[in-house]
């Protein structure tokens, strides 16, 4: 049987909440997915890549929009092996530096070392201003990604 799993994670790889910060926004979620099997704030020592899952769908470049999964695959072993702690990539589609996190994933994605996950929502999806209210209570902005496992 998979899992869906409903994850926010900073626009900041590096950003962290503390931990009463972290346990308010967990609050405010379990009250807008009363159905979900567990909600919870996961804090990470490094950098990981919080990827859709299933849900994979490809990545492109947001500058000229070519497929990157060419040499997409190359550039995230690179930055695995410095932890993720340097995301700049060359992009031989059109010459430029991209950060692997602001690439375009069709199924969102993100790198960070915190995440808010929602396993088995049992939800369609939440509204923006669901979303906005979970940003703002955390006082950063968030990526949603939705994931099957």
């Amino acid at each position: 049987m998979s899992e869906t799993i409903l994850r926010y994670v900073p626009l900041d790889p590096n950003w962290q909440p503390s931990d009463e910060q972290s346990g308010q926004v967990v609050s405010l979620l379990k009250a807008m997915a009363p159905l979900a099997e567990n909600v919870s704030g996961h804090f990470e020592d490094d950098v990981r890549f919080y990827d859709p899952g299933e849900n994979w769908s490809g990545v492109k470049c947001p500058n000229c929009k070519a497929d990157v999964e060419e040499w997409w695959g190359e550039a995230m072993d690179t930055a695995f092996a410095s932890e993720f702690k340097n995301l700049s990539a060359e992009a031989p589609c059109c010459s430029t530096t991209v950060n692997l996190n602001g690439l375009d994933y069709v199924w969102p994605a993100a790198f960070g070392r915190f995440a808010l996950e929602v396993l088995n929502p049992n939800m369609d999806d939440t509204t923006h201003e669901q979303d906005q209210q979970l940003a703002e209570r955390l006082g950063t902005p968030l990526r949603k990604i939705w994931a099957r496992y």
